[in-house]
């Protein structure tokens, strides 16, 4: 598997804004409230398409508002935090106490609260007859022991060898399944990076072969949120309905069997919620921002309710909401 490493121009945009925020004497200054000026964040690729709706809606409320994100793998997040590139993070751990000590010692206050739980979901194509998975099948299939269609499910020899597909190997999501699906055992040679989420639905959308591992709200399509305007995204958040949660048509999302369990289930927020559905890990948002900055101002927005609507919208599981109050399954 190939890893992603920071792109120059993300590493250059870095540096610039770096420089913008450290301007004094001559230089201009950037004002910033809660709800104006400039603020930056680093994001987990992972979690991009939530952060970015976060952002939208945030910006679209309060127009003096402008939080420039970084998507990068998980750990170039966690440095730019620690070396001060940025001000917030979106990572899927929170930072060690040692991590915490550094920040406090270069005079910074440290906010970091859980926002959401994230499912990963396993996904194939729609024409592929796979229905349900457990831990050890998946682990054999991961590993390589089954990397024959024909040898996991009935009618699958038409569809060859299984070709499992990833975002690249520095995502949190990997680290996920080699810690806690995986146990440290090795990947199989069956097992192939891409360079983002969408990378690895499209791949599975196109390819019948193959089985993706992918965060829960890459599949959500309960609103076809790529054709709402911040407008119509805003309204969704302020309209407090419930939510059918439902998954694309251009993939099929597998039911997984937890550890001696009869029942299987999707990653519905309902079962990710009831601890159900097997395959989870936690969203927490860092920031090192004073009181009455953007930063700041932006960390009370995503753990308040809206923030929180959105996540909800998302897919994911948010932290706060009441979801046996405001979630319908189909």
């Amino acid at each position: 598997m190939r890893k992603l490493t920071l792109t120059l121009l993300g590493a250059v945009a870095l540096a610039f804004v770096g420089a913008l925020s450290s301007c004094s004497g001559g230089g201009h200054k950037v004002e910033s409230t809660q709800t104006s000026g400039l603020t930056t964040i680093a994001c987990d690729k992972t979690f991009e398409n939530i952060l970015q709706q976060e952002i939208d809606v945030f910006e679209y409320i309060y127009p003096q508002a402008n939080v420039m994100p970084y998507y990068l793998d998980q750990n170039s997040v966690i440095d730019s935090l620690i070396d001060l590139k940025v001000k917030m993070a979106v990572m899927s751990r929170p930072l060690s106490d040692q991590e915490v000590a550094y920040l406090k010692s270069q005079d910074k206050l440290v906010r970091q609260k859980q926002i959401a739980v994230d499912a990963i979901a396993l996904i194939v194509n729609p024409e592929n007859p796979y229905e349900i998975t457990d831990r050890k099948e998946l682990v054999e299939i991961l590993s390589g022991k089954l990397n024959k269609w024909g040898e996991i499910v009935p009618g699958g020899d038409k569809l060859g060898d299984v070709a499992v597909v990833f975002e690249h190997n520095g995502a949190s999501t990997v680290q996920y399944v080699r810690d806690s699906i995986m146990k440290g055992m090795e990947f199989g040679s069956n097992v192939y990076a891409q360079n983002t989420p969408q990378e690895v639905f499209e791949r599975v959308a196109h390819s019948k072969n193959a089985i993706g591992v992918i965060g829960v709200s890459w599949i959500t399509d309960d609103l076809d949120r790529a054709n709402l305007s911040k407008e119509e995204l805003v309204a969704k958040v302020d309209e407090g309905n419930t939510v059918d949660q439902t998954f694309s048509p251009k993939i099929k999302v597998l039911k997984v069997r937890a550890d001696n369990q009869v029942s299987a289930y999707k990653p519905y927020q309902y079962y990710i919620a009831d601890g159900s559905y097997p395959f989870y890990r936690q969203i927490y948002l860092v920031t090192t921002g004073t009181n009455g900055t953007l930063s700041h101002g932006f960390y009370s927005f995503v753990t308040g309710y809206q923030g929180q609507r959105i996540m909800q919208l998302s897919g994911v599981l948010p932290k706060v909401l009441d979801l046996h109050r405001m979630v319908q399954l189909n």
